[in-house]
């Protein structure tokens, strides 16, 4: 049998998760990345549930475990900055927070030996018929693979080709998310610090050492704001926390000098079907939740529902990709379903939302601090 060939566009989480599956299975795989390296940004995501699984399957869960971060309690401030709650975060059914940045290390390690990388590059055109897709690069030279999937995040240029514009797909759900690493050890090494008022959080967490902030706030969508506009980003982000006491102020001075800034929407990404021929999506190109934690454990598990697909229907790849959207749709849709609920909950809208949303983390504080 002819060796099998694939093209991933996007060498993150989702994307190295499956090159790694699709390597074991006799696949020959090739990452197309935009960027010039594999630096990814520095906020703390969750490997659970059905990651757990997968990573140990991919002989990775030790490597997690000793880049893992060391959270003991989140503890919850008023604008002033004095403690509302201290509430205990306890390990269940074994899951790890690490950097995502130390996630995606310990994946390509998994999987370098197994994949061609194309660095600082990107899909300009897809061309498919029956037996292949010929793909068109910024700078590569053009070539044909049985496969390509678009695993370039929230916006993914694979399906801007081949399904359609974003505006078509992605829902602004409201809010904007920053994450930065502030550098320096943090003010509280075991705890992550979330400081609340009406329609903003600041989150300082401790990583591994070295603090890092989340700004997460509502606005509307702002249409004219570049995805690599870093000084514009920083305004914005400034205008939106001008007002807030306690170490905000100092922070956004900081902020000032700092040049790796993650900055996007928190949107919903929802399509029909994830697949066009021999063209399909994963992770956040098909089904973004973003902003929640679980981003990490859904690229993982779905770049494994991928695999395991095609490795049980090889000669017939429509058969392939539907079971894969199938297995993959029944974890993503209660997380869109859930979404406006999380969001009022981790960035209540109002003083009237706020003010119940601390009277149960009080509750849960003291039932807690009595055990």
């Amino acid at each position: 049998m002819t060796e099998r060939t694939a093209l991933i566009s996007g060498a993150g989480i989702a994307g190295v998760t499956l090159a790694h599956w699709l390597a074991r299975d006799g696949w020959q795989t090739t990452l197309v990345e935009r960027a010039g390296d594999l630096r990814s940004s520095g906020n703390p995501v969750d490997i659970r549930g059905p990651a757990l699984p997968v990573a140990e399957r991919m002989g990775i869960l030790a490597d997690l475990r000793a880049v893992a971060t060391h959270a003991t309690a989140v503890r919850l401030l008023d604008p002033d900055g004095r403690s509302i709650a201290r509430i205990p975060v306890p390990s269940r059914d074994g899951e790890i927070e690490v950097l995502r940045g130390d996630l995606a290390q310990v994946l390509w390690s998994a999987t370098k030996n197994d994949a061609e990388l194309l660095f600082d590059d990107t899909i300009t055109g897809l061309r498919q018929d029956p037996d292949g897709v010929d793909v068109t690069f910024e700078r590569a030279a053009p070539r044909r693979f049985d496969l390509v999937v678009g695993a370039d995040g929230l916006h993914s240029a694979v399906r801007r080709i081949a399904f359609g514009p974003e505006s078509a797909f992605s829902e602004h759900l409201g809010l904007y998310v920053a994450t930065v690493q502030l550098g320096g050890p943090p003010d509280n090494p075991d705890e992550v610090v979330l400081l609340n008022v009406p329609g903003r959080l600041l989150a300082l967490h401790p990583a591994r050492g070295e603090a890092g902030a989340a700004f997460i706030f509502r606005h509307p969508q702002i249409s004219d704001l570049g995805r690599g506009d870093t000084l514009r980003q920083k305004q914005v982000i400034a205008e939106a926390y001008r007002g807030v006491g306690w170490a905000v102020p100092a922070i956004l001075d900081r902020l000032k000098s700092i040049e790796d800034l993650y900055f996007d929407a928190v949107s919903r990404v929802r399509l029909d079907s994830w697949s066009r021929g021999r063209i399909t999506l994963l992770g956040d190109a098909a089904s973004s939740v973003s902003l929640f934690g679980d981003g990490s454990t859904l690229a993982m598990a779905g770049a494994y529902h991928l695999a395991k697909a095609l490795s049980q229907a090889p000669e017939d790849l429509g058969v392939a990709l539907r079971g894969y959207e199938s297995a993959h749709r029944r974890l993503t849709t209660p997380k869109h379903r859930h979404v406006h609920r999380v969001a009022g909950l981790l960035v209540p809208e109002s003083r009237f939302a706020l003010s119940p949303r601390n009277t149960v983390a009080r509750v849960f504080s003291r039932e807690a601090a009595g055990r």
